[in-house]
């Protein structure tokens, strides 16, 4: 079947393999990546690449005009760490991107709208164990805020105009092919780097920050098939929570260290513990799993094998 996708912050952490994954599924030539600058070589190569602002909405039409575009997967934003450095920068990023792609599906010139939100949603009043769809929600951070009203405006989108949009809240994302991006769950890729480098990693969370994590490939997936599913069996329109494994640092230290015995790791938590401490321990993504059929395959043992061996690499 064939398809006219773009990918707004296609080089990012997450854009970088779901670019890859839908250029092999449905053809180089009908995924055109964009972003704000270059990305790998591979990316750019493969297949249609546009040097595109994500904030400026003539730019965004233009291409979508250009390739006769039909689905956007909007991947642009600034993540947690370093939304709290830049705030303001934060949140027109964050929020005029969506905008920008809600409007262009208002006017009926996209069909289709991925856009991710996160567990930044939840806030320090969030029940943090299995964390339901629906609860009380009073974020913390800037990524959160955004995010929130994000979900807001993209339900808001559906109902009064009829926009196909559709979302998932990431939990922290684990990847060997691409360096994470200033996120709060960034030391769960970190680790595995500095296990194979130096056998030894200063972690900064605290022991027992138990998180809501995936492995990249399951993060894909969820989110292919969150877009392929039938439009009438999905009742969230804010977004679904998306759940795999759950773990403290010392516990993918302990997942690493039966791998690499030697292997050490110390705790000196910064400002990013205050952002962990706020968001949930687990997700229950019961209304993922009925709605759409959502099944993670990998829990920790298989992603820290699949890290390290691919590392090594």
């Amino acid at each position: 079947m064939q398809k006219s996708i773009l990918i707004i912050g296609a080089c990012g952490q997450i854009g970088t393999e779901l670019t890859m994954v839908l250029r092999a599924k449905y053809g180089n030539d009908s995924v055109v990546a964009s972003d704000i600058r270059e990305g790998s070589e591979n990316l750019v190569r493969s297949g249609p690449f546009e040097l595109l602002d994500a904030t400026n909405y003539a730019a965004i039409e233009d291409v979508v005009m250009h390739y006769e575009i039909e689905e956007v997967y909007l991947m642009a934003a600034m993540l947690s760490a370093t939304a709290e450095k830049f705030p303001m920068r934060a949140w027109n990023l964050n929020m005029n991107s969506l905008f920008n792609v809600l409007n262009l599906a208002k006017e009926k010139k996209i069909g289709k709208i991925f856009w991710p939100s996160s567990i930044a949603v939840f806030g320090p009043n969030t029940p943090k164990e299995q964390t339901p769809q629906h609860t009380l929600m009073e974020p913390s951070t800037v990524y959160g805020i955004s995010k929130q009203s994000g979900e807001r405006w993209c339900e808001y989108y559906h109902k009064k105009f009829g926009v196909d949009v559709r979302s998932v809240r990431y939990p922290g994302l684990i990847s060997w092919k691409t360096l994470p991006g200033g996120g709060t769950t960034d030391y769960a890729v970190e680790i595995y780097h500095k296990a194979l480098e130096n056998g030894a990693y200063d972690c900064f969370l605290a022991e027992g920050t138990k998180l809501p994590m995936m492995y990249m490939d399951d993060a894909i997936r969820a989110t292919i098939s969150l877009m392929d599913a039938d439009t009438n069996k999905l009742t969230i329109r804010s977004s679904y929570n998306l759940g795999a494994i759950s773990f403290a640092p010392e516990e993918i230290a302990q997942s690493i260290q039966n791998h690499i015995p030697a292997f050490k790791v110390s705790y000196k938590p910064d400002f990013r513990q205050d952002i962990a401490d706020s968001w949930p321990s687990s997700i229950d993504d019961s209304k993922a799993q009925k709605d759409w059929g959502w099944q993670p395959e990998f829990n920790l043992e298989k992603t820290t094998r699949e890290m390290l061996e691919n590392l090594k690499k």
